[in-house]
C-alpha cells in the first residue's frame, strides 16, 4: 500500500464524478444538444431542449450526486463511530421513517394534489424519526444507538407493511411498492430544493466529527482524554446522528430507499485511506456519488419499456460483493 493513497484518491474520484455527471447530462434517447438546452434554459427560452435538460436530466444528475454522496459519507461516519464495518445508514431507522412518511402521502391520496407533497411527506417522516431517535438515545452510547435504531427500523417497517396491507386499491399498492424500490425518475428541481439543505447540513455535521472518529478508534476513554466530548447536546454522538439522519432522511424523501451504497462504498475505499475514519469521509462521499451516477446511467441505458429501479440495481450488485467478502474472510480466519 502507498504511504498516503488518500492524497490521490479523492481527486481521482472527483474526476470520475465529473466524467459520469457529464455522461448523465449528455446521454439520452432524445439526442438533443445539452449545451444548447442549457443555454436556452438559462436564457428563459421554452425550447424542447431546455425542457428536457431543465426538467429531466439536470435535476436527476444532481440528485444522483447528492443521494450517493450522502449515503456513502453517512456509511463511513457510522462505521467509524460504531467501530462496526457492517453499520449502514439504514440502521438508524431514519430511512424507514422517511419511507413511512411518503407511504402515508400515497395512502391518503395527497400526492394527487401537489407533486411536492410526496418528498415533503418523506422529509416529515425522517424528521419525526430523528426526533424519536435522539430522545431515545439520550446520553446512551453506541450500543443504545444501535438498539434504538433497530427498534425504530422494525417499527417503521411494520407500519409500512400495514399501510401496504390496507392499501385502498391495487393501484395504490403498486405505487407504494414501486416508490419503495428507489428511483430518480421524473425528479425535478423541487426535489433538489427539498433534498439540498438536509444533505449540506448533514454532511457538514459529519465532517465536523472527523478527528473525533480517529480518536474513537482507540476507545471512548482515550477520545475523552484527548478532549472530545462524546455525549451531551453538542457532543460527537448527537452531531453524528443528526448529520447522518438529516442527510439520509432528505435523500430517502426524494428518491425512495436505495440500499447498499452506504455499506459497500466505505468497504471498498477503506484500505486505500490508511484505515483512518476521518480520511474515509470525503472519498466515501465521492465514491457514493460515482456508484449512484453509474447505476442511474445503467438504468437509463437498460430502459426498454419497464425501467429497472436504482434501489434494485444497487441491491443486486451489492449482495454479491458481500458474499465475496464473506468468502475472503473465511480464508483469512
Amino acid at each position: 500500500m502507498m504511504a498516503y493513497p488518500s492524497r490521490w484518491l479523492s481527486p481521482l474520484l472527483l474526476l470520475l464524478v465529473l466524467a459520469l455527471l457529464s455522461g448523465a447530462l449528455f446521454y439520452g434517447e432524445s439526442g438533443i444538444s445539452f449545451v444548447a438546452g442549457l443555454r436556452d434554459l438559462l436564457d428563459g427560452r421554452h425550447s424542447a431542449a431546455a425542457t428536457i435538460v431543465g426538467t429531466l436530466r439536470l435535476p436527476r444528475a444532481l440528485l444522483a450526486v447528492m443521494v450517493g454522496g450522502a449515503l456513502g459519507c453517512s456509511g463511513a461516519a457510522l462505521q467509524g463511530y460504531l467501530r462496526n464495518p457492517l453499520a449502514d445508514p439504514g440502521i438508524l431507522g431514519v430511512s424507514g421513517g422517511a419511507a413511512l412518511g411518503a407511504v402515508c402521502v400515497f395512502y391518503s391520496g395527497l400526492s394527487r394534489f401537489w407533486v411536492a407533497f410526496l418528498p415533503l411527506g418523506g422529509l416529515g417522516g425522517a424528521l419525526v424519526a430523528v426526533a424519536l431517535l435522539v430522545s431515545l438515545v439520550g446520553s446512551g452510547g453506541a450500543l443504545v444507538l444501535l438498539l434504538a435504531g433497530a427498534a425504530l427500523s422494525s417499527l417503521f417497517a411494520a407500519l409500512t407493511a400495514l399501510a401496504l396491507n390496507l392499501a385502498p386499491s391495487p393501484y395504490a399498492m403498486f405505487e407504494i411498492a414501486h416508490w419503495l424500490m428507489g428511483s430518480l425518475t421524473d425528479r425535478t428541481f423541487v426535489d433538489v430544493a427539498i433534498c439540498l439543505p438536509g444533505v449540506v447540513t448533514g454532511v457538514a455535521l459529519m465532517a465536523s466529527v472527523g478527528r473525533a472518529l480517529d480518536a474513537l478508534a482507540l476507545g471512548d476513554e482515550v477520545a475523552e482524554s484527548m478532549g472530545f466530548r462524546l455525549h451531551g447536546w453538542w457532543g460527537v454522538q448527537n452531531r453524528l446522528v443528526l448529520g447522518a439522519a438529516l442527510a439520509v432522511g432528505s435523500c430517502t424523501a426524494v428518491s425512495g430507499a436505495i440500499g447498499f451504497v452506504g455499506l459497500v462504498v466505505p468497504h471498498l475505499l477503506r484500505p486505500l485511506t490508511g484505515y483512518r475514519p476521518s480520511r474515509l469521509l470525503l472519498p466515501s462521499f465521492l465514491g457514493g456519488a460515482v456508484m449512484v451516477l453509474l447505476a442511474d446511467i445503467v438504468v437509463r441505458a437498460l430502459d426498454h419499456g419497464v425501467e429497472l429501479q436504482i434501489g434494485v440495481l444497487t441491491a443486486i450488485t451489492g449482495a454479491p460483493f458481500f458474499l465475496y467478502r464473506v468468502l475472503m474472510l473465511r480464508r483469512v480466519l
